[in-house]
């Protein structure tokens, strides 16, 4: 019997010493993005970093993360194959983008190929020859999909989307996130967001930090 696909959370409780700050039991398909809507300071981001095992000091996390039959409670960041993408890119401003691209792609392969890699990925994202340019000179759309490659490239088996379009105009918006939905249509992914176009636009479910259906 095949491992099931999928991210499936298994009672997993976030708290802030001893305040709940979400509590889930939920699975997300490959395919499906889950969109999770809160106020500000409710604890969203908390819950996105518990799943990559990076929560700060003064938080805890229990219960179990279950990705793709695989029991990744308790392993380090790297290990779990999860990515994470932020609302800023967070490209790094002293390097190229190709020199960006590199700090996202997945071990193994020559020089070569891994450099190929990048230019296969730079092509399909419509940014053929831009491996040698400066983070400063790229458009705020140009940008968003280098960090959306970068995040790619790594070859998460689930993916989390922490606000990434809240700092793009309402056309160039629309136009990324469906870039990032189609990008991620093989991946389990969650979305945090407080814009009702994102949630509609992602198509599954809409809930709280409590695993409450929220009306987009």
């Amino acid at each position: 019997m095949s491992a099931p696909t999928g991210l499936h959370l298994e009672s997993l409780t976030v708290r802030r010493g001893t305040d709940v700050l979400a509590q889930l039991n939920l699975t997300i398909r490959p395919g499906e993005v889950l969109t999770l809507m809160a106020p500000s300071g409710a604890g969203k981001s908390m819950l996105l970093q518990a799943l990559i095992g990076a929560l700060p000091p003064g938080f805890s996390a229990s219960g179990h993360i279950v990705l793709n039959g695989r029991k990744v409670t308790g392993l380090p960041t790297a290990a779990r194959r999860i990515g994470l993408l932020f609302q800023d890119d967070m490209l790094f401003p002293h390097l190229s983008v190709g020199q960006n691209l590199q700090f996202g792609l997945a071990p193994g392969g020559s020089k070569a190929q891994r450099r190929s890699r990048i230019e296969q990925g730079l092509a399909a994202a419509g940014l053929s020859g831009f491996a040698a340019r400066d983070p400063a000179t790229l458009s705020g759309g140009q940008r968003a999909r280098v960090a959306l490659l970068r995040a790619l490239l790594a070859e998460p088996q689930a993916l989390l989307l922490d606000e990434p379009f809240a700092r793009l105009d309402a056309n160039l918006r629309a136009q990324i996130r469906q870039a990032t939905f189609d990008a991620t249509r093989n991946l389990p992914v969650i979305l945090v967001t407080h814009d009702q176009s994102d949630a509609v636009a992602a198509g599954g479910p809409v809930l709280s930090l409590f695993g409450q259906p929220v009306s987009p």
